[in-house]
Parts: C-alpha cells; sequence; structure tokens
C-alpha cells in the first residue's frame, strides 16, 4: 500500500501517517516517485504552517529540481538508499549552500551560506531532499522555540531549540530532520511532539557548519518517526570528518543490523534519584510502564544511581553561559540590540562569569563524564523520562510541583537532558505514553558511541508502545 494515502480531514495524499522507511521502499520500487512525493510534502507545507509556523524558508524550487534528479537516478537503476528521494527538514543553525542561516535571528539576517555543513552534505550525497529550514529558539538558546507552536496543541510549545524540527515532523511537513542539542535541545522538542529525537556521543557527528551555542556540549543528531527511521538518518551522517577538530575517529557501525536483536539478556538501569525527582505521576508510570515491559521482552532491571547529581546543572550552564557568550563577544558590541531580549539578557549574564569559575566547570564535567563511565560497568542502558511533564502551556514561566517546589520552565526543561550532554553520552527520547492528550517521552542512554544498544533498546520499546502515530493524533 502506497505509504502517502489520503489525510484524515480528506484534504488530500500527505505523508501525515507516513514513516520514512515505508516511504524508501515505494521509492525503490517506483510505486512513488520522489517528484511526486515532494509536491504532497510542499502541499502539506502550505496547509499546516499557518497553524504551526514551524519553518523559515520553504526551498520549493531548489527541492523540486532535486526531486526530478533523484527520480531520474531511481529509474536508471542507481538507487542509493533508504534517502534517495525523501524530503527533510533542517534547523537553521546549519549551513544549506546559496541559503539563508539566520539561527532564527536578525543578528544573522543577511548571512548566506557558501557551503552545505558536513551533516547536510552528507544527507545530500545519500540523496536525501532538503525541503525547508525549521525554526530554532534564537541561536538555539532556549527551550521553548515561542515562534512555532505544538501540532499536538497549538496552545502548547514544541519544546526547543529544535522545535520547528519536531513540529514539521509531527505535523507531517516532512519525514525526517537535523536537530541540535547542547543541553537537550533534540530529546525536549521530541518529547513534546511525540516523535523520535536521538543526540548520538560526542563526536559522532560533525559540527562543521553549524552555528555554535556551547562550542563542548553542542552535538547533531537526526530527529525522525520511528527509531529505524532515525537509524536510517544517523548512519548517513556519523563517522570522522577531517576538518571537525571534535570529529571522532571511532568507527561506525552498521545500526540496523541489530537493532531488531531485541534485549533479551540486557541490563537496564532505573534510576533511584534524581530522574524521577520533580515529575508528575503520568510520566513515571509511563515510564516505569516502559521498564516492566523490557523486563518481559528478557531485559534485567538493575537499580541505577546517577553519580554527582547534584551539579549537573550548575555545571552545565557555567559552561553553556560562558561559551555562548564568547562566541557572541564581538556581535555583542556591534548589534546587541538586534537580539531578542531573552537571548540578550543570556549572553550578558554568561560575560559575568569569571574565567576560574568556567575552569572549575570543565574539571567538574570530566569527574561527572568519568563517574557516569564507571556506572555504565553495571548497566548496559539507562531508562529515564526525557522530561518531568507534558509540553508546557504557551506563556507558562514556572512549575509549582506537587511537594509546593516552584521549578523555572527553562530548568525543568534541560533538567533530565543536560547530564547527557556534560557527559557526551549518546541518548534518545521516544514517546512512550501519553497525558492530556500530550505525548510523554522515554530516555534511553547508553555508553559512548554504543548507540547500536540504544537504538535497540529504543526499537523493542516503540514496538510495545505501538506506532508512532498510535493514540492521539496530532489535530493537523
Amino acid at each position: 500500500m502506497n505509504p502517502v494515502t489520503e489525510n484524515r480531514s480528506g484534504e488530500g495524499p500527505d505523508m501525515a501517517g507516513a514513516t520514512m522507511e515505508a516511504v524508501a521502499q515505494d521509492l525503490q520500487s517506483g510505486r512513488l516517485s520522489p517528484v511526486d512525493l515532494v509536491e504532497v510534502a510542499l502541499a502539506r507545507i502550505e496547509l499546516v504552517e499557518p497553524k504551526v509556523n514551524a519553518l523559515v524558508e520553504v526551498y520549493a524550487t531548489r527541492a523540486r529540481e532535486a526531486a526530478r534528479i533523484a527520480a531520474a537516478e531511481i529509474a536508471a537503476g542507481h538507487y542509493r538508499g533508504p534517502l534517495h528521494g525523501v524530503p527533510l527538514v533542517i534547523k537553521d543553525l546549519f549551513d544549506v549552500e546559496g541559503f539563508a542561516t539566520t539561527a532564527s535571528s536578525k543578528v544573522r539576517a543577511d548571512h548566506l551560506a557558501s557551503d552545505d555543513a558536513h551533516a547536510v552534505a552528507m544527507l545530500k550525497r545519500a540523496g536525501a531532499i532538503p525541503i525547508a529550514k525549521a525554526h530554532t529558539h534564537e541561536f538555539a538558546y532556549g527551550g521553548i522555540t515561542p515562534q512555532t507552536r505544538n501540532p499536538w496543541d497549538v496552545q502548547r510549545i514544541p519544546g526547543g531549540s529544535s522545535g520547528g524540527t519536531a513540529a514539521a515532523i509531527a505535523s507531517g511537513e516532512a519525514l525526517v530532520g537535523l536537530g541540535t542539542d547542547t543541553a537537550g535541545s533534540i530529546r525536549i522538542p521530541s518529547s513534546c511532539c511525540g516523535i523520535v529525537g536521538l543526540k548520538p556521543t560526542f563526536g559522532r557527528v560533525s559540527r562543521r557548519g553549524v552555528v555554535p551555542l556551547s562550542r563542548s556540549l553542542d552535538h547533531v543528531g537526526p530527529m525522525a518517526r520511528t527509531v529505524r527511521d532515525a537509524a536510517i538518518v544517523l548512519q548517513a551522517i556519523a563517522g570522522h570528518d577531517p576538518q571537525d577538530s571534535s570529529s571522532s575517529r571511532e568507527a561506525v557501525p552498521d545500526y540496523l543490523a541489530s537493532i531488531e536483536d531485541g534485549v533479551e539478556g540486557l541490563r537496564i538501569g532505573v534510576p533511584e534519584n534524581y530522574f524521577f525527582e520533580h515529575c508528575t505521576d503520568a510520566v513515571e508510570a509511563s515510564v516505569r510502564g516502559v521498564a516492566r515491559q523490557l523486563e518481559r521482552e528478557g531485559a534485567r532491571l538493575v537499580a541505577f544511581r546517577a553519580p554527582m547529581a547534584d551539579l549537573y546543572s550548575t555545571v552545565e550552564f557555567c559552561i553553556v553561559m560562558a561559551e555562548a557568550s564568547e562566541y557572541h563577544r564581538e556581535t555583542m558590541r556591534t548589534s546587541a540590540a538586534l537580539y531578542g531580549d531573552h537571548t540578550r539578557a543570556m549572553l550578558l549574564a554568561g560575560e559575568s562569569i569569571l574565567a576560574t569559575d568556567y575552569i572549575h566547570a570543565l574539571r567538574r564535567r570530566t569527574r561527572i563524564a568519568e563517574a557516569w563511565r564507571r556506572a555504565f560497568d553495571e548497566v548496559d542502558v539507562v531508562l529515564a523520562p526525557s522530561l518531568p511533564d507534558v509540553a508546557a502551556r504557551r506563556g507558562q514561566v514556572e512549575t509549582l510541583w506537587s511537594d509546593g517546589v516552584v521549578e523555572e520552565l527553562d530548568n525543568s526543561l534541560t533538567r533530565l537532558n543536560c547530564p547527557q550532554n556534560l557527559t557526551g553520552l549518546p541518548a534518545l527520547s521516544l514517546r512512550c505514553g501519553f497525558d492530556e492528550g500530550m505525548p510523554i517521552g522515554a530516555q534511553f542512554i547508553g555508553r559512548p558511541f554504543d548507540e547500536a544498544t540504544v537504538l535497540r533498546s529504543a526499537r523493542v520499546a516503540e514496538k510495545a508502545v505501538g506506532p508512532w502515530d498510535a493514540g492521539p493524533f496530532p489535530i493537523l
């Protein structure tokens, strides 16, 4: 059956219920043309963009041209693989040759990319078709993406900073996309919008051609509708880039080779501290339900204590703020008025951080990373919530927990995600339930460069949860 079908409102064909892998099979067989698929995507964008505002710029002309080339290649027997002819959206931090990279900021309104970011180039080489740039929280400095709305409920945030990418995928504007993650910016919006988001190990994917937030904490990764789709995108973008000094030479495995191997014998760490503190009952119940399902599938549940947990947020934000302010130092002196109020305030605050405090934070980060690596002697994967609650309502600035603690929204969004940026460990967010009609995310955390086990574990949970659009479907 053609996965690009009539949508639920009867307004014509769309990709709202499709997965990339299913579409790829029809593209390879010739049952579906990349030309038709791109037109379906463009029509969907025209329909839903007034409601979600996920995209900065749509590359209609170039996407149509790329689709014609892909169609000719596939027809001639030169099929490049499951990304060939597939439209994708790209967070507006990545350079796409010939187009603006604005980071959703007036500061970079006139910036024109002369080349593709490495990850974009790798996806193009695999045959993927960039169809649009997606909004980010300005310079990725926040967890809300205020200009974009959540397609499950437009009165709620999509999360951030890769909120535009997540909203575009959830609402059917594209099948897969690229995001970045510094303190949860792939996993936060993936949880809010009910999709899959993977932050790979630090160094696994090149960051060349990507506007930085924090050079020592930034990660590039895939966002998709399914675990298998995320694995396919990761396969295309992972690997050493000699022009990126932080790029690892670690060998890249075949991520699909073991993804259906199940969890028999795996040790799944279930946190005793930190990750279930100050989260809703619905979130805790959903994530613990995933743990029980993994146990039924043959995994062994192991009590896990997150090491040095009292330091995570303090160390993370000392590093982020200092490094972000260093990157923006000159622009803040010449164009400060062009920044949004929130980003400007954060950059000014970062300038007050002492060098001694920054160096101390770096040393603490090293200790935290070493402690987590030792903890993985006892477990193979850690299972935790992606967020302590479902997507916040627009305008919400804090959360009141049941014990009377009031937490700023930015902290509640990043609190469960920033440890994986400090440690550089791979982590994936997967929808595992619903509360108030909104998705709940479960997070799978693995050893360095062991994305394969993270994907394998998440795949078992995904099959138990059901298809990516199971349950309440986005209103669009």
